[in-house]
């Protein structure tokens, strides 16, 4: 009989309040943050996580984060290139794009958020059509990771102007390179070195007129955006040259000298946010000209009175003070404070809207695992230096640093984790309800490991104590001064009455647990437990593990020489020493039965050993790198490691079988954890998240279909690798990438395959395989009918109709139309490339058939102009296809010519009820004011437009 095994799941997930692999969003309430795959939705007011946005299957990591105009959809990039739009309403995914290659780093809507333009690490810019949820165009011409993206919107254009309607694009690259691309003939048309060094972020101010871009040097440059060059288009100038429409303008002295990391304008407030330190952001009041004329007058009249009071006033220096001054960029920008978060910022945003209080809010996305928002002040007329104020902060739920060691209660129901770190912090987690409490009076540093039961904690540090905290009061009620060299281990017997622990110090030592004299205290209150220690073994390297039998005969310990000694555990006499390790064994495990003891190590493999004569079972190659830790499952000798790899792997201890591989963390796995009910397991890893896997009861893993599956999936993603490898970044040097760079296009077609757009091509070809089969049986069957007359007794019934069409009540080519409808929009495309030639010849017959029906016409010409623009070259050379395009065409014609009148007479309906709306409210508007027409026109005279700053080069 086939042995098969438990299946283990993705469960729940915690212990993330946001990571640093992207930026986040604000809009005064909430705040959008990335949280390795997931997207976590926070109340920053009330420290509660509203909602969290996550795809099943999918582990890529989030890169980029980005509001729409429309406010409930956001924009997300992902590590494997892919772009989701999540709906923060429903918390689900709208639409799926699929181009780049590698991350994407930068995203940017349109004013109507109707276009989406995406860079990523492959130097790719992609346009994408958010309504349509396809690729526009692909542009090229970065050769380095593009690090922002904005929209240039030109103005109201006159009829003669040769300018983009479509707008324009900047982007900025860490190839140092600013540019400004043309949406409409999809073309750069103009590229300015702006730094010596990377440019990391780049923004515009709300009038488009001004840039920012800040370096890798710390320097913040600004930009001057020609809004008259930009309306005329490219033009020459008087002296033959093309007139540039980026025009540079000065730089803006920082407090810090480090990169520039981020750098932005508040959406209404004359505010400009500029990130160049770890810890701090700079705000910058933007005054207008009048306010600068305004202190510039003030300046001079100080220096005039100055002058009258001196002796010696020279009349040359009267006149010169009269001129009036340039108004510069550091006029406009001035510093008004910094804001100083409590740990490494990875990004900020502004809030939208103003608070009731009068001022404004910033948030800033810790590294260290936490959110601040900050409150900055109004400025006034006051002389008191503004300070921002910490509003809220969000950091309770998670740990500042890496997640070092785990563990359960008896019962299953509590769960400890405790980090690595100065912070200290020893959350207790209920996995019920997710709540978490932190305990009081943590003042040590450089936690290491603890182990706990029912009622107390107790924590080994790097400083050698033991520390014990009741878990009701969350409080420390005990500190142990245990060893001279940092606790690596500790380890409570079986019968919850003793503590071993191992140290540095290379001593074992051995502890009991009592209870001090409880005078004038309660007999429940924890504080009465204390360590006795007992017994002491002197080994002759670092101790690195220790662990108790379950039987509670032996004592295993791990050495730093990279061998395990087994002793008694009664009279601590030696019993068996287990060598064979090349790396110290870092982790170990005994089983229930006290039969098999199995070690993990720093060499990345595992061994499994027989306890009763120490000798080695099976050495298993078990990860790619060191393996951290090692726990058999209750009552069996199956047993679960964990690695650097990043990997969660579940073996057989007996047959020596891998079972299952659980992917899911982002960083080095270093803590693990399982159920004393063999329903979970919990791991904790260096990306600061805890993950529980649950055991699937209803699901069964056979070994056999677990390796195909893996081997499946192998060969379909190597498919989609070669598939995409033939196009490289310009001048990347990569193998396979042209040697005249010169020669590769500017702009090309958004394509890339994935594991998805192959299985899709698949099922149109299975489906067209089938139809076509069905209607030569059909056809073969009246052909023979008509050679026979109609009271022929040689006629037969219709042959039966195919199963899945008779279910599905389709005729063959509606079935095809079904199954291609079915594809996803961005990648039906992909889909129709893996088609060979002969499938599309197939294929043009059934969009005649469409075409004819009058089924689904937009998809129909979508899909004929894609192929007919993919296979020109084959079409043309092959006679077979023109007579399947010459009906297509009177068909598809006829179609398209009654849905166009269809659509012209309802935009035709539209445009009229608008004009009779807009004169109706301006009838009215005039009639409630009581102007006649003179007024009008006079009101229309005395408009006067909005000044523009001009600012001196």
């Amino acid at each position: 009989m086939v042995k098969t095994y438990s299946k283990h799941v993705p469960g729940t997930a915690f212990g993330l309040v946001c990571s640093p692999s992207s930026n986040s969003q604000y809009d005064g309430k909430f705040a959008y943050v990335p949280a390795l795959e997931d997207v976590l939705v926070w109340d920053v007011k009330k420290g509660a996580m509203v909602s969290m946005w996550h795809e099943i299957s999918h582990i890529a990591e989030v890169t980029a984060i980005l509001q729409s105009p429309k406010k409930d959809v956001f924009a997300v990039g992902y590590a494997d290139g892919s772009i989701r739009l999540w709906n923060a309403g429903s918390n689900s995914v709208v639409s799926t794009f699929n181009g780049h290659k590698k991350s994407v780093t930068a995203l940017a809507f349109d004013e109507q958020g109707t276009r989406l333009a995406s860079g990523s690490q492959d130097t790719d810019l992609i346009v994408w059509d958010v309504v349509a949820e396809a690729g526009l165009f692909r542009l090229r011409g970065h050769r380095d990771q593009i690090t922002a993206i904005r929209f240039i919107t030109p103005a109201d254009l006159p009829s003669t102007s040769t300018a983009s309607a479509s707008g324009l694009l900047l982007t900025s690259s860490k190839d140092t390179f600013l540019k400004l691309w043309d949406l409409s003939t999809q073309h750069c048309i103009q590229t300015v070195v702006a730094h010596r060094s990377e440019i990391w972020t780049m923004t515009v101010n709300p009038e488009q007129d001004l840039v920012f871009t800040g370096s890798g040097e710390g320097e913040l440059k600004a930009w001057r955006i020609d809004r008259e060059a930009l309306a005329n288009g490219l033009r020459e100038t008087d002296s033959g040259e093309v007139a540039k429409m980026i025009h540079p303008v000065s730089s803006l002295p920082l407090v810090s000298r480090h990169r520039v990391s981020q750098v932005a304008f508040h959406p209404s407030q004359p505010f400009l946010a500029v990130q160049s330190h770890d810890r701090s952001v700079e705000i910058f009041r933007i005054r207008s000209e009048e306010e600068v004329r305004k202190k510039q007058a003030r300046r001079k009249k100080r220096a005039k009175e100055k002058k009258v009071k001196g002796k010696n006033s020279d009349e040359k220096d009267d006149d010169g003070a009269d001129e009036e001054e340039e108004v510069t960029l550091v006029d406009l920008f001035t510093p008004y404070l910094v804001v100083r978060a409590s740990g490494k910022i990875r990004s900020f945003d502004f809030g939208e809207e103003i608070t009731s209080k009068g001022t404004l809010q910033i948030m800033t996305a810790l590294a260290s695992n936490a959110i601040e928002v900050y409150s900055i002040p109004q400025p006034t007329k006051s002389k008191d230096v503004p300070e921002a104020v910490r509003a809220f902060s969000v950091d309770l739920p998670g740990h500042r640093t890496d997640v070092r060691t785990l563990s359960l209660s008896s019962d299953d129901e509590i769960l400890a984790s405790a980090s690595n770190g100065n912070d200290f912090a020893v959350p207790f987690q209920k996995l019920a309800n997710s709540e978490t409490r932190f305990p009081e009076n943590l003042e040590h540093e450089n936690q290491r490991l603890y182990k706990n039961n029912r009622l107390w904690i107790a924590i080994g540090t790097k400083n050698g104590e033991i520390l014990i905290y009741d878990l009701a009061s969350s409080s420390l009620i005990e500190t142990v001064a245990a060893h001279t060299g940092t606790v690596w281990s500790l380890h409570v017997r079986a019968d919850q009455q003793a503590l071993v622990s191992g140290s540095a110090d290379k001593d074992v030592k051995f502890w009991e647990f009592e209870r001090k004299d409880a005078s004038g205290e309660k007999a429940h209150n924890g504080k009465n437990l204390t360590l006795v220690h007992t017994r002491t073994l002197k080994m002759t390297d670092d101790v690195l593990a220790v662990k108790y039998s379950p039987n509670g005969k032996f004592l295993a310990v791990s050495l730093l020489d990279s061998t395990v000694k087994v002793f008694y555990q009664d009279s601590l006499k030696f019993f068996l020493s287990l060598y064979g390790h090349k790396l110290p064994v870092l982790s170990m495990d005994i089983s229930d039965d006290s039969k098999l003891i199995v070690t993990c190590s720093a060499d990345k493999n595992v061994k499994i050993w027989g306890l009763d004569f120490g000798d080695c079972h099976k050495s298993i190659f078990a990860h790619d790198e060191s393996v951290m830790q090692v726990a058999f499952e209750k009552d069996s000798h199956y047993f679960w490691t964990v690695g650097k790899d990043k990997l969660l792997k579940y073996w057989d201890g007996d047959k020596f079988e891998h079972i299952q591989n659980l992917r899911g963390h982002h960083g080095e796995i270093w803590a693990l954890v399982l159920s004393h009910h063999g329903k979970f397991v919990v791991t904790g890893s260096h990306d600061k998240s805890i993950r529980v896997w649950d055991k699937d009861e209803d699901d069964q893993i056979f070994l056999e279909e677990e390796r195909e599956r893996e081997l499946e999936m192998v060969y379909e993603n190597g498919i989609a690798d070669s598939l995409n490898r033939n196009e490289a970044p310009i001048g990347s040097g990569v193998d396979g990438a042209p040697v005249d760079t010169a020669t590769q296009a500017e702009v090309t077609a958004v394509t890339k395959q994935t594991t998805e757009t192959l299985m899709a091509g698949e099922r149109i070809m299975e489906a067209i395989d089938l139809a076509d089969k069905e209607r030569a049986t059909f056809q073969a069957y009246e052909d023979d009918m008509a050679k026979l007359p109609e009271d022929s007794p040689m006629r037969l019934q219709p042959p039966p109709k195919n199963q899945l069409l008779a279910q599905l009540d389709k005729t063959p080519d509606e079935y095809v139309l079904w199954v291609v409808e079915k594809v996803r929009s961005d990648a039906l495309h992909d889909a129709l490339l893996v088609l060979p030639f002969g499938k599309v010849v197939s294929l043009m017959g059934y969009l005649n058939m469409w075409a004819q029906k009058e089924l689904n016409i937009p998809l129909v010409s979508q899909i004929i102009f894609f192929l007919l623009k993919t296979h020109h070259h084959q079409i043309v050379a092959n006679r077979v296809m023109r007579t399947a395009l010459i009906p297509l065409r009177k068909h598809l014609r006829a179609a398209l010519q009654r849905q166009k009148g269809i659509l012209g007479y309802n935009l035709a309906a539209l445009q009229y009820i608008r004009r009779r709306n807009d004169a109706d409210r301006t009838a009215q508007f005039y009639e409630e004011e009581g102007m006649d027409e003179e007024k009008v026109r006079a009101r229309i005279a005395e408009g006067k437009k909005r000044k523009r700053v001009d600012i001196k080069v």
